[in-house]
């Protein structure tokens, strides 16, 4: 009779830490400068310390945690001069992209970007945040990637990553998601209606308010520290 060998669970895999902190982190339940300690972590994941440890190293390759010798990790705060130079290259990365874009975009792109933004409509009309941001993030790779270049699109990517913290502050607003579930239709319609000039306008203007309210909640945060007595 063979014998029964109970199975050990492994706990979740280095992808799963990262993706779910990373969804921390863009859906604002991690704020900037908050810290991230590895043994609350490990209890939360039921994960081995090293995935853990390789998580924040990763998390920190992408530029949304610091960690400094003897204080451990926390979300990356930018500075002012930070987020606008970071802000002004991710404008810069959209209107090259857009410049390259073969417009009119087919028929197939344009039927699949549409998908994608009923999809991101619905879930943003059911408060389904997770979700809200899984089918923002599928429509601009869709319509990026449509540049023709691949490094391009890739750096897009990573840049709107990097800046997942700053993004945060958008989420948390409804009436600037769903001024973003229009300016999705907007862009689709200028890119069928092969309006470049209206579709580099348009994806200028959709970053904006995410590194607005980021920087109002900066210049609060230190206006408080000043004025907390020491």
């Amino acid at each position: 009779m063979a014998s029964s060998v109970s199975k050990i669970s492994a706990g979740p895999s280095l992808d799963k830490v990262v993706h779910d902190l990373e969804l921390d982190l863009v859906l604002g339940r991690i704020r900037p400068r908050e810290r991230l300690i590895e043994d609350e972590l490990i209890l939360r994941f039921g994960a081995k310390r090293h995935v853990v440890r390789s998580a924040l190293t990763e998390l920190e390759r992408r530029g949304l945690i610091e960690r400094r010798q003897n204080k451990g990790a926390r979300v990356r705060e930018f500075s002012r001069e930070e987020v606008e130079a970071l802000y002004e290259f991710r404008d810069d990365l959209h209107q090259l992209a857009v410049s390259r874009m073969a417009l009119p975009l087919s028929d197939e792109v344009v039927a699949e970007l549409v998908k994608i933004s009923n999809a991101h409509e619905a879930a943003w009309a059911k408060g389904e945040l997770a979700l809200v941001i899984e089918q923002n993030n599928r429509f601009h790779n869709m319509l990026f990637d449509q540049c023709g270049n691949p490094f391009l699109a890739e750096t897009i990517q990573r840049m709107a990553s990097a800046t997942n913290a700053i993004r945060s502050y958008r989420i948390g607003d409804p009436d600037l998601l769903k001024l973003a579930v229009q300016e999705h239709r907007q862009m689709i319609d200028a890119a069928r209606a092969c309006d470049r000039q209206q579709l580099a306008l348009l994806c200028r203007q959709h970053i904006l308010p995410s590194r607005d309210l980021y920087l109002r909640d900066q210049i609060s945060w230190i206006h408080f520290s000043s004025a907390a007595p020491s």
